[in-house]
């Protein structure tokens, strides 16, 4: 049995090249929708209860909600030398796509709305060395999803791709 109160949580690491990674943490959340939903698989198969309600689609929309920020490279852990942090200008050439995602199919949402995004500087730990350090920053996002008739086995999937098309992260959050 699985519970979603506070929506459903999604993370991933990825990378814009080989000296420039980062993490992508959200999750996805719908007034009131997730309090008290519960997944149960058992000997009748996948079945998602409210208290003893059967739910079996999502609200006429979600919304997802997530923030990225550097993270080091794998290469970087021995060696944070080579480390570039991530820029207004790297993340302005990312592109964001979603999609439904039933097994390993892929259906494309084209009709999300970025609702808000920001982006915030992050305050070094080690302020009085704030001048010599490169500056850090936080993207986040709140995009709107319409989601009326989508089956709550179907997960969303968000891929992000670097200024050239390579997918510099994926990631799907599921029930």
């Amino acid at each position: 049995m699985w519970n979603f109160d506070g929506g459903v949580f999604l993370e991933t690491d990825g990378s814009l090249n080989d000296n420039t990674c980062f993490r992508l943490a959200g999750r996805v959340v719908a007034k009131d929708f997730f309090d008290n939903l519960k997944r149960v698989d058992d000997h009748d198969g996948t079945r998602f209860l409210r208290g003893k309600e059967s739910v079996t689609e999502f609200p006429e929309q979600i919304t997802l909600l997530f923030v990225i920020r550097d993270f080091p490279c794998p290469s970087q852990m021995q060696d944070a030398s080579s480390r570039v942090y991530l820029t207004r200008e790297m993340m302005s050439q990312v592109k964001l796509s979603l999609f439904w995602k039933r097994g390993v199919e892929l259906r494309p949402i084209d009709n999300f709305k970025v609702a808000f995004a920001t982006v915030k500087p992050i305050p070094p730990y080690a302020v009085e060395l704030a001048k010599e350090l490169p500056p850090r920053l936080q993207w986040s996002y709140e995009v709107d999803i319409p989601s009326a008739g989508v089956p709550l086995t179907d997960g969303v999937a968000l891929i992000l791709r670097n200024e050239t098309g390579r997918i510099a992260a994926r990631v799907a959050a599921r029930l």
